[in-house]
């Protein structure tokens, strides 16, 4: 009677390649991005006839493919030849031109890195890639806390093509103006995606991880509503990915409704614990309360509103909890005669031992 057709056996999976639906995952085709990475290749390509390349800064919102797309054409260069390095460093986790510099010699193969200051790690960094090319991808470049990498990187470099990657255009306006004239960065801006375009992508996605026959298009349609309500791809990706685990959890061979909306409610709960998977004004509440820790939860609302912030003080309370269940932030919980209050304290990242 086929009680048991639906049900998986010891030992069987629904997915096929999990890992595509990890943010980081690099299809080999990138949809809807194809004008842009037009435009990085073609900021690149004079490296392979030995001069230098162009410089540029992609911005847009997260979630839009910025960062795939830069590192589908930088995997490009390093299957066609070995003569151009490939440095990718996210500023969010390496944020002082000393951390980029210990960065780029663990990326060149240079370990001699023991007590050398920054302006001897720069010239190991000059001397390895003056001797051939390089393109050097700085994402995240909104979250330095100096600048003084690009300026030697400029200055010194012969044949180079830099790449800054930003959610905000804006970021170039307050650059330095003697790193800015030497920069010249041609902009590219990669704009949202669509309704067609977001469910393009989550099916494609879905068919490199799932078995055939697991996922109807109506469950899916559910999925895709919800991402363009959270305007992040990889919200998307990850409900994917819950709602397979729910379905595999019933020992089922299809998803099912109920496994979309466990998913979708898990969502509403989850707390990403990488800082490059925080929502946008999240990270910009992350940012002011890491310039003002110590301070209380009204008098950093405050400064939240002062520098464009436009959500209400309850969302505003939602986003410091959900910092504090991600170990961003410190909170110290106050009762005296005048009320109660909360002390906001920022939280420094556990750093690797190479970073101290």
């Amino acid at each position: 009677m086929g009680f048991f057709n639906n049900t998986l056996g010891g030992g069987e999976t629904i997915f096929k390649n999990e890992t595509a639906l990890d943010p980081g995952f690099v299809p080999k085709l990138i949809p809807y991005r194809e004008h842009q990475q037009r435009m990085i290749a073609a900021a690149i390509k004079p490296l392979f006839e030995k001069r230098t390349g162009r410089n540029m800064l992609i911005h847009g919102p997260p979630g839009v493919g910025k960062t795939v797309a830069c590192k589908h054409v930088v995997n490009e260069i390093q299957e066609h030849t070995e003569e151009i390095h490939v440095v990718y460093v996210n500023c969010w986790h390496k944020n002082t031109s000393y951390q980029i510099a210990l960065e780029i010699c663990e990326i060149l193969g240079y370990r001699l890195t023991h007590n050398k200051k920054s302006e001897e790690l720069f010239e190991v960094v000059k001397k390895y890639i003056n001797e051939s090319s390089a393109v050097l991808i700085f994402d995240e470049v909104d979250k330095l806390q100096d600048y003084d990498f690009l300026y030697y990187l400029l200055e010194e470099l012969y044949r180079k093509s830099i790449i800054l990657i930003t959610n905000y255009k804006i970021w170039l306006t307050n650059l330095d103006e003697r790193i800015k004239s030497r920069l010249t960065a041609e902009l590219l801006e990669f704009l949202p995606y669509n309704r067609a375009e977001t469910k393009g992508i989550l099916k494609e996605r879905l068919n490199y991880a799932f078995r055939p026959g697991v996922w109807d298009e109506i469950l899916l349609d559910t999925i895709v509503d919800k991402t363009l309500q959270q305007k992040d791809v990889r919200r998307g990706l990850y409900l994917l990915k819950e709602a397979g685990n729910s379905a595999e959890d019933r020992a089922s061979k299809k998803v099912e409704k109920e496994d979309v909306q466990k998913a979708i409610e898990k969502l509403d709960e989850f707390t990403i614990k990488d800082p490059e998977e925080l929502e946008d004004d999240t990270k910009f509440v992350l940012e002011i309360i890491k310039k003002n820790s110590g301070q209380r939860i009204g008098d950093l609302y405050k400064k939240y509103q002062e520098e464009g912030g436009k959500r209400v003080y309850k969302s505003f309370q939602r986003k410091i909890k959900n910092l504090e269940d991600g170990r961003f932030i410190a909170v110290t919980r106050l009762t005296g005669a005048g009320g109660n209050t909360s002390i906001i304290n920022y939280k420094e990242q556990e750093k690797k031992l190479t970073e101290f």
